[in-house]
C-alpha cells in the first residue's frame, strides 16, 4: 500500500457519476474535502487490513474490488463479502478493538483515507452522512444475510449463480460493468470455494453444470449470465429496483 501523492478532489470525485450511487451535494463535497486525509493505492493481493490490526483510518474505495476474509488457525478461510466502489471500509470492526478481519484487494484499487478519531465531527456537523453510514452498514448487514442463506438453504448450483448475478448487479451500479450481462474480475474458484462453502472440487463440478444449462458462464477473469432475470429466479434472487447507495 502506498500513498498517492495527486489525490482526486472531491468536487470530481469519480464516484458522483455512477448510476447505482446518490450523489454528494455540493456543500458536502466541500467538507468531505476538508475531511479527507488522503489517498492510498493497493495492488492485487495487498492488504490493507490485517487480522488482529488495529487501525485507526476509515477508507471510502473509490476505484477497483476488495474482498473481507477470516481465516481459522489452520489457514482455512471464509471470503465474508466482497466491497465494491463507494462502499465504506474499516467500519466493520469495533472502533477499539484490532480488526477480526482482513481486507485484501481483488485487483488494483483505489481509496479514499480518513481518521477514525475524526469520525464524531462528520456526525456532529453532517447529521445527514451519519444517517448515509448507518445506511450503508444496515445494507452490507443484509446483503451478508443474503450469503448466509445460500450457505446454509442453497444448493450448490444457487449459491453460485446467487453469487454471480450479485456481483454483476453491484458491478453494473458502481460503474465496473456497464449495462450488460458481463463483468470483468479475477475470481479464482479457490476463492469462490471460499465465500460458498464449497470443496474445489465440487465448485469446478457445479461450475461445469451451470455452463452446460446455460445459467452461468463464469471463466478466470469474466463473469457472463446469458439471462440474468432468468438466473435470479432460478436462484431466488430479488433483482428489484433498489435505490442509490450513498457514500462519503
Amino acid at each position: 500500500m502506498h500513498e498517492i501523492a495527486d489525490p482526486i478532489a472531491c468536487i470530481n470525485c469519480p464516484l458522483q457519476d455512477c448510476p447505482g450511487l446518490r450523489p454528494l451535494e455540493e456543500h458536502q463535497l466541500a467538507f468531505m474535502q476538508g475531511f479527507k486525509e488522503g489517498e492510498v493505492a493497493l495492488a492485487r493481493g495487498e492488504l490493507l487490513i490485517s487480522e488482529g490490526q488495529s487501525h485507526q483510518q476509515l477508507y471510502t474505495l473509490l476505484g477497483g474490488v476488495l474482498i473481507r476474509w477470516r481465516s481459522l488457525d489452520d489457514g482455512r478461510r471464509q471470503i465474508v463479502n466482497f466491497m465494491f466502489p463507494g462502499d465504506l471500509v474499516g467500519l466493520q470492526s469495533a472502533f477499539d478493538e484490532p480488526a477480526a478481519h482482513a481486507v485484501e484487494a481483488l485487483v488494483d484499487a483505489r481509496l479514499c483515507r480518513f481518521s477514525r478519531g475524526r469520525f464524531t465531527d462528520l456526525i456532529a456537523s453532517h447529521p445527514g452522512l451519519g444517517y448515509d453510514i448507518t445506511w450503508l452498514a444496515a445494507q452490507e448487514e443484509t446483503a451478508l444475510e443474503g450469503h448466509i442463506v445460500s450457505l446454509g438453504q442453497r444448493s450448490a448450483r444457487e449459491r453460485v449463480a446467487y453469487l454471480a448475478v450479485w456481483l454483476i448487479d453491484r458491478a453494473r451500479a458502481t460503474c465496473l460493468a456497464d449495462d450488460g450481462n458481463r463483468v470483468g474480475l479475477p475470481i479464482t474458484q479457490v476463492q469462490i470455494a471460499d465465500m460458498l462453502g464449497l470443496s474445489l472440487v465440487h465448485t469446478n463440478r457445479t461450475l461445469r453444470q451451470l455452463l452446460r444449462e446455460g445459467l452461468v458462464e463464469w471463466k478466470s477473469r469474466e463473469i457472463r449470465i446469458p439471462d440474468l432475470d432468468h438466473t435470479a429466479e432460478f436462484a431466488q434472487y430479488d433483482r428489484g429496483a433498489a435505490r442509490a447507495r450513498p457514500f462519503i
